[in-house]
């Protein structure tokens, strides 16, 4: 199999439409909105307004050909007000009265963030499936940080590669309105 290279990128339009197919059958992806029309627009809006310029986009690349993207937030990271209020017009443009169930989620999500200082593993995604992608976006940006690292498994097949890598389950819960359970995973270093 040809490896996966990986490259930072600030082609937002390419690592939305990745990560739109990598999450059109994700539990949480489809709870939120099952239109997955709509899942390029909910991720540009994620990767330009809340994860921002200070935030690293990684491109995973196999014989020339984009195949996965990951969205890391550094330790510190803040969402401006700003970007805040433009997100929110996005999400209402895009996903109408199912907004609600992105404020749900951002609520539960945020009950369960560590309070010091973390890298943010927001996004990861792959369209193909076992190919060794996801593994490959995470092993590159795990050697290249310092600290502890949190993320929100949305899919119980990948908690077992987060644990491969070090990460622990530190709370499972269900989102609101029947939604799917979800994983809080941390990495200590």
């Amino acid at each position: 199999m040809v490896p996966v290279t990986i490259t930072q990128t600030r082609d937002v339009e390419l690592a939305s439409a990745l990560l739109a197919q990598a999450f059109a059958d994700d539990p949480v992806t489809v709870w939120m909105d099952p239109d997955t029309s709509r899942h390029r627009a909910v991720f540009r809006t994620l990767l330009v307004h809340l994860h921002g310029k200070g935030s690293t986009i990684d491109l995973a690349m196999r014989d020339g050909q984009p195949v996965g993207a990951a969205a890391w937030d550094p330790p510190g990271h803040k969402v401006s007000t700003r970007a805040q209020i433009l997100s929110s017009w996005e999400f209402l443009r895009t996903l109408g009265p199912r907004i609600t169930r992105g404020f749900k989620l951002e609520t539960e999500f945020a009950k369960y963030r560590p309070k010091e200082p973390h890298w943010y593993l927001g996004q990861i995604g792959a369209p193909m499936k076992g190919a060794g992608v996801g593994t490959a976006l995470l092993r590159h940006r795990l050697e290249q940080i310092d600290g502890p690292v949190y993320l929100e498994s949305s899919n119980a097949l990948n908690v077992p590669l987060y644990e491969r890598f070090g990460f622990q389950v530190t709370e499972e819960f269900e989102l609101p309105l029947d939604g799917p359970k979800v994983w809080a995973m941390y990495r200590p270093m």
